[in-house]
This record gives C-alpha cells, sequence and structure tokens, in this order.
C-alpha cells in the first residue's frame, strides 16, 4: 500500500521528516568525514572511528535521545532519497526554550533542506509543544548555517567572543533566537 502524504504534518514543498532510527547510522558515519561540518556542529574534532564504531556510536544517540524526550529526525527528500537529519533537544519545559541541532549532507547542501527541515520543527515547536523560543548559535565563519538562521526570521542576540578553540586559535559563537510570536508573524504557522 502506498502512503498519502498530501496532509502530512511532517512535509512541506521541499523535505519530509521522519523519526530516526539505528539504521541511520550510515548517513552518521558519511558525515563524520567532513570535519569542517562536525565542528560547526559539535564544537570539536572527533578521533578517527570507523564503520563498526559509528554503528555504536549512532545506536547510543537515538537510545539517548529517546529517553531524554528529545526527537531526533531524518530529513528525506519527497522521493525518499535521505539528505540530513535535526535534532530537537535542549528543550526547558518551564521556561519554553529549545534548541535544534541539524546537519545537511555535503552534497546535498544549498538546496534549501536545511532551511525547511528547520521550518518543520519550529512549527512543532512552537504550536504543537507550544515552546515560546528557540536559542542557538553559530560559530564565526559558520557563513550556511547564519544565513539560514536570518533567513528563518532569528535575531541576532549577542556574541560570546573567542569560546571555542580550533585550528590554533579561538572562534566566536554567534547568538541567534527566535521566539513563536515572531516565527508565526514571518510564516504564518504554513508550512
Amino acid at each position: 500500500m502506498e502512503i498519502d502524504y498530501s496532509n502530512y504534518f511532517w512535509q512541506n514543498e521541499k523535505v519530509r521528516l521522519r523519526r530516526a532510527t539505528a539504521d541511520d547510522w550510515d548517513m552518521f558515519y558519511y558525515n563524520y568525514f567532513d570535519s569542517d561540518a562536525r565542528f560547526f556542529l559539535d564544537n570539536e574534532i572527533e578521533l578517527p572511528g570507523n564503520e563498526e564504531n559509528a554503528k555504536e556510536h549512532w545506536c547510543n544517540f537515538i537510545e539517548n535521545t529517546e529517553k531524554s524526550r528529545n526527537f531526533a529526525f531524518t530529513t528525506e527528500t519527497l522521493d525518499g532519497k535521505k539528505v540530513g537529519g535535526a535534532y530537537l533537544n535542549s528543550i526547558d519545559e518551564r521556561n519554553g526554550t529549545f534548541g535544534i541541532g541539524i546537519v545537511v549532507d555535503r552534497n546535498s547542501r544549498g538546496k534549501g533542506y536545511g532551511f525547511f527541515t528547520m521550518k518543520i520543527i519550529l512549527n512543532y515547536a512552537f504550536n504543537e509543544r507550544r515552546l515560546h523560543k528557540y536559542n542557538t548559535f553559530v560559530v564565526e565563519g559558520n557563513i550556511a548555517s547564519e544565513t539560514m538562521m536570518k533567513k528563518l526570521g532569528c535575531k541576532y542576540e549577542g556574541t560570546r567572543r573567542e569560546n571555542i578553540y580550533h585550528k590554533g586559535k579561538y572562534w566566536n559563537e554567534i547568538h541567534y533566537g527566535i521566539t513563536a510570536s515572531e516565527f508565526n508573524e514571518k510564516w504564518n504557522s504554513q508550512q
């Protein structure tokens, strides 16, 4: 039976999200070899790995995500090709704040997949979970993420100077945020 996605919340004109599974370890492993992207995501250079420990690391991540009530998603094109992933995290129900980590595969960047993934997750966080504010930072030099934050409507909130060490120097964190009302005003809660 073919699934009819025409009225599916977790999809828009560009991407479809699904819950990440242990079988998505290959995407994690593939992206592991893009050291600059891994640094921009996790602010560190990881030790060399192999397929076996990539599977183990990914399975632990999925298990811990479920336990912590955070959510890991795999981003697919509308024809089912995996192009990245996202992680709704740091959910603070009391204060209504949260974060999102996002990765787009090297060969899939520059096509809007990250932006459209973020719109779906922000809409869910604000309009289904009733969370109030998304907080994030990008490491200086991560032009793609900074451009995406601005396009989404995130506001610049300050710079934490020389806070991350990499390649023999200290890098700034550039902080952004958007509230539910700002998001809904800009995007009218439509995907």
